[in-house]
């Protein structure tokens, strides 16, 4: 004899259809808000790029063409080329400099570390463009810092904003910006290492570089993998420096310095969104590929 099943009052299957759309009352704001500020203009850029505005018939639909220019695109490959470079020789020096702050201030043994973070942070809270408008006068050779050393010594110094070397003077920018920003974020990550691990490493008679490369290190390991991938992502992002100072050398930075420069110029003084919208596109999957290599290889185990 089969025994009869009990069907769950009514109440409570009213109460547990509440509970299964509770969650989505406090996710749905954020939801709405990134859906309108991140995924529809992301959805609206791969729109455009699959459209081209031509002299007979206007805005014509083009399928992948635009995608297919870009890649064939030497100046598109030469900007993202100099980027890559600009990530290879920057990046690391600006993050050797951020950790080497924050050990020195977390050591314990530095005078006023609060003025020194403080002063050390200090550059990020200044705006991009300022920081590029002072380090842009800083650098003439004519009529700035490097301009006024010549003609105090009667000397001539290299010109920072010469073609071959505006993109280390672009890079010097970026770390006096950063620098601060990075160094704070390893500070942290050092605050909550237990004490209790120094002092067993000190009874064990380890020195002071060994605490550092067997304590310390591995311990904010997270944060030095989050810290390169922002640092990644800046890289190719570089937009600010290069616009501000194409005003005063023209003849060092063009129309594709970087990707999101060219994207910039293809936009408003060539006027062809369209194909500027798939550089677009292509910079940020070729930026979330090597953001995501980073992440993989920076998740592993030692």
């Amino acid at each position: 004899m089969a025994v009869p099943t009990l069907a769950a009052p009514p109440a409570a299957v009213r109460r547990r259809r509440r509970r299964s759309f509770r969650g989505w009352q406090f996710v749905g704001p954020f939801m709405i808000v990134f859906a309108l500020v991140f995924l529809a203009p992301i959805a609206y850029s791969i729109y455009l790029s699959l459209f081209r505005n031509r002299l007979i018939g206007g805005n014509a639909f083009v399928g992948l063409d635009n995608y297919t220019q870009a890649l064939t695109d030497p100046n598109f490959w030469s900007g993202v080329g100099r980027v890559g470079l600009f990530l290879v020789v920057q990046v690391p020096i600006m993050l050797f400099l951020a950790l080497l702050v924050a050990l020195s201030i977390d050591s314990g043994r530095l005078y006023g570390k609060s003025f020194f973070r403080v002063s050390i942070f200090l550059p990020y809270a200044v705006p991009a463009v300022v920081a590029a408008l002072i380090w842009g006068f800083m650098y003439g050779s004519q009529f700035g810092l490097v301009g006024s050393l010549n003609d105090f010594f009667n000397v001539t110094l290299p010109d920072p904003l010469k073609p071959s070397l505006i993109l280390a003077s672009i890079g010097n920018i970026t770390t006096w910006e950063f620098t601060g920003y990075n160094m704070l974020i390893f500070y942290s990550a050092l605050q909550v290492i237990p004490k209790s691990l120094y002092e067993s490493a000190e009874i064990d008679g380890a020195s002071q570089f060994r605490i550092i490369t067997a304590i310390k290190l591995p311990a904010i390991r997270g944060a030095l993998v989050i810290a390169t991938i922002f640092s990644i992502i800046g890289s190719f992002q570089l937009f600010n420096e290069p616009a501000i100072l194409r005003g005063l050398a023209p003849n060092s930075i063009t129309t594709f310095f970087t990707p999101n420069f060219y994207a910039y110029s293809l936009t408003f003084s060539g006027q062809q969104f369209n194909y500027a919208a798939a550089v677009a596109v292509v910079m940020a999957v070729i930026t979330m590929i090597v953001a995501y290599v980073v992440q993989l290889r920076g998740n592993r185990e030692f």
